[in-house]
Order: C-alpha cells, then structure tokens, then sequence
C-alpha cells in the first residue's frame, strides 16, 4: 500500500511539472485593425462581417480604427503585434501594396512582415463631384480644371493611396492642376464633397453610392475597365477620354507574420464562409462591392504581384509621398 502511495505521488509530482497545453484558439476577443476613420469602406465592410465572424470563431471581434498616414499607422500596428491570431488588419492596395513603393521608409514590409489571408470584395472607383461644380462630364472638369488652375480641390483618403493615384494620373494624362486635399479616409473626404468644401474625388463605390443615388454628389466616370453594374449610365475613364486612368481596389485580410498555419487557416476558413454567408454577401453586394476569397498562398502570390504592378504605375506618374 506504501509503495502504491509512493508511485501515486511520484506521478503527480511529474504531471505537475509538465506545462499545461495551451488554450484552443481562440480562447478570448479578436482585435481587426481598420486603418481608416469610421465610415469608410473598409469599417463598413469590417462592421458588416464582425457579427457573423464572432458565431464562427465563438469570440467577440472587435474593430478597432487607426486612422492616419494613408494606413501606415494601423499597418505598423498590426505588423508588430504578436503573431498568435489576436490581431488583424483589414487593409486595401493603398496599405499593402501602394505604400512599398510611394515611400522610402515605410514602418513594415508588406511581404515581410505581414502574413496576407485573403481578400474579401473588390470595389469599383468612381469620380464625383459637388453638384454646384459646373462640370457634367469628365472632359468638362478637365476644361474647368484648365480654366481655374489648382482652384478645382479634390479629397482623397490620404497621400499616396488609390483615390491619390487616381487623381495624378488624371492631371498627368489631362495636363491639369487639381488640387490634391488629403484626408485620414475617405469617409471624411466624402463628407466635405457632399457638403460642397471640396470640388470633388475619387472613391471606392461602396461609400459613396448612397450620396449618387440621393443626388447629392454627381458621378462623371468609373475608373475601371468596364462600367459598373450599379451605375450603368456612367461612362468608363477610358470612354471618357483617358484611358491611363484606371485602377480597381481591394479589401483583405492579413496577420503579423509567422502566425501559425493552423491559426490562419482556422481564421481562413471562418472569413471565407463570412464572406459566402448570404446575409453578409448581400450587404458587400449592397455596397457595390464584389466579394471575393483566395487561399494565404493565392493572395501571397497576389500581393507580390500587385506591389510589382504598383511599382510600375508609380514610377510612370512620377509620384512619391516622401
């Protein structure tokens, strides 16, 4: 019996010194980094994916904004936290893939240290403006442009970004001077376009569709290659007579690096069936988005190509943020 005892005891004294098995993941609240000000783009779709993300994962997600210096803020943020899956950034080309290459000394590197996950919607940018401008057509605003140099302003979600680059390849191309206005998102931009402070922008459909539909601002061109379904009747940049400005953003997923594979493809498989989740579809959809999902592999493979293309289009408009 004393030597039951004694071999009972031994055990215990070896399971105690054995270190206990980590939680299963995720064992607490999930932080989403938005880089921008609320009520942009990518909080509206973070907000609309949240709800459906927490039943999948069984954790609160909570979206935090971290608005400033075109993203590079949120960005920084997310690319130094711990790489245990607690942290996202829910980011745009701007963030990921413009910022390599309109800045010099960018805090974090796209490839090195961030894990990409996928992307979930693509979006269609378009050009409005205030409806006092007195243009009603793009090749109007560009004569107005060339009538009032650098009197015509136009808002974007800060410097060096998509709707930035949108607006330098239009005066390359047109010859013109507008007004480049930088804003912390475009939500904010897009505030003061409706209010009339600023002649106009570019921006992501999602945004600003409202505003087109209310009237309140008026859509000249979309700067893509074909016309949105959404709004039909808006030419296309290249049927307007500039066929260099194009683009179409992204909105997508990433972690800090070196995240284990099992916790990225455990949140893969949770953002996936969020974004194939009819009720989220629906409001992605209702943006004027086009959702969208790629394996890590697919859109790591995405993201390097997308940088190089960036590089390219920068590099021929000549612009540099710093």
């Amino acid at each position: 019996m004393k030597s039951l005892i004694r071999v009972c005891s031994a055990a215990l004294l070896v399971a105690g010194s054995v270190p206990a098995w980590p939680q299963a993941y995720p064992s607490k609240p999930i932080r989403i980094v938005v880089p921008f000000s609320a009520g942009g783009p990518s909080d509206l779709t973070m907000r609309a994916m949240a709800p459906r993300l927490t039943e999948l994962l069984g954790q609160a997600i909570i979206v935090d904004n971290r608005a400033g210096a075109t993203g590079i803020i949120g960005a920084e943020m997310v690319a130094k936290a711990a790489p245990d899956g607690y942290t996202l950034l829910m980011a745009t080309a701007s963030v990921i893939a413009i910022n390599m290459v309109t800045y010099s000394k960018l805090p974090y590197d796209t490839l090195r240290d961030l894990q990409p996950l996928t992307p979930v919607m693509t979006t269609t940018t378009i050009l409005v403006v205030h409806p006092s401008v007195p243009a009603k057509s793009l090749k109007e605003l560009v004569a107005l442009a060339k009538a009032r140099p650098g009197q015509v302003t136009m808002g974007s979600a800060g410097n060096g970004g998509t709707l930035h680059l949108a607006l330098e390849m239009l005066n390359k191309q047109a010859a013109v001077n507008m007004t480049h206005v930088p804003y912390k998102g475009a939500a904010p931009a897009v505030v003061d376009v409706v209010a009339g402070q600023l002649s106009g922008m570019f921006v992501d459909l999602p945004v600003v569709s409202p505003y087109i539909k209310a009237g309140r601002v008026r859509a000249l061109a979309v700067a893509s290659p074909k016309r949105s379904a959404y709004f039909p009747d808006v030419p296309t940049t290249k049927e307007a007579g500039f066929p260099n400005v194009e683009l179409q953003n992204y909105y997508c997923l990433l972690l800090p690096a070196k995240t284990p594979r099992d916790i990225v493809m455990k949140l893969h498989d949770a953002v996936v069936k969020t974004v194939n989740t009819p009720g989220v579809r629906e409001k992605l959809v209702g943006f004027g988005a086009d959702p969208l999902t790629m394996t890590p592999d697919e859109f790591t493979r995405f993201v390097r190509a997308d940088i190089e293309m960036w590089g390219r289009v920068v590099k021929a408009a000549g612009v540099k943020v710093d």
